[in-house]
């Protein structure tokens, strides 16, 4: 039997100072994983060098010597969001398991090898790295705590997940749920975590389980700037992924 394939995708936008050490550690981890990978870096924006170190890390031994994996590094001009670049990277993948991480590192991705392990534990449609798992090791301001339970609790209200933590940038999809559910997929900014699982969980894709993370905040760096902007945007982003579903009916008729 093939030796299975995860794809990674690593959204990344304005991130020239620390795409090659991003890089340099998911290698390191991925090359210690019991299957093959492929990196699929996908650059948000040619708004500075970060497409430019990316490729340019491309070439280094340290990468070229890893016999179990390949990197690919993609993009385009301007900047579309995050969830754009995530679906962007998933259409390029391959693997038996699509996942992505976001990139700046707050997150550990050593958390990757039992993520892959609770998806083969339990069969699973989606794993997601969840801040409120008992096992997770989170550094995190008080201002953002209740700001995540507040939209934690218009989440349940609204959709009713059977998952604590949808907003963590760190998940893995079986194949087949990424391929039928990303093309389905509106919202290119905020909120996009959410419209995912939402979609998934209306094909009926409700295995889905939650995995511990070890998460850094990291003031200033471009994933945490103008937060309050961003939570009221992702609010909206919301309520339009509800209307869609629930009113719509959108994503039945949808491709």
């Amino acid at each position: 039997m093939a030796e299975r394939l995860l794809s990674l995708v690593l959204p990344a936008y304005k991130q020239e100072k620390t795409i090659a050490k991003d890089i340099d550690n998911l290698v390191n981890v991925l090359a210690t994983l019991p299957l093959k990978y492929e990196l699929i870096v996908v650059v948000d924006g040619f708004v500075d060098k970060t497409y430019e170190k990316a490729k340019r890390l491309t070439h280094k031994s340290v990468i070229s010597s890893q016999q179990s994996g390949t990197i690919k590094v993609i993009g385009y001009e301007k900047n579309q969001g995050k969830g754009f670049a995530i679906k962007y990277g998933v259409k390029e993948a391959r693997g038996d398991i699509i996942g992505y991480i976001d990139a700046g590192m707050d997150l550990d991705p050593n958390e990757i090898k039992f993520m892959l392990d609770i998806f083969d534990w339990n069969k699973a449609d989606i794993v997601l790295g969840s801040k409120l798992h008992p096992d997770s090791k989170v550094t995190y301001p008080l201002s953002r705590k209740v700001l995540s339970w507040g939209y934690r609790t218009i989440i349940r209200i609204l959709f009713d997940f059977n998952v604590k933590d949808t907003q963590v940038g760190i998940k893995l999809y079986k194949k087949v749920v990424a391929r039928r559910v990303f093309p389905k997929i509106i919202i290119k900014r905020f909120a996009f975590d959410v419209e995912v699982l939402a979609v998934a969980r209306s094909l009926g894709y409700t295995k889905i389980y939650e995995a511990p993370v070890k998460l850094k905040f990291k003031p200033g760096s471009i994933n945490n700037t103008n937060f309050w902007k961003i939570a009221i945007l992702t609010l909206i982003d919301t309520l339009a992924v509800f209307y869609r579903l629930k009113i719509l009916n959108y994503y039945d008729k949808s491709k």
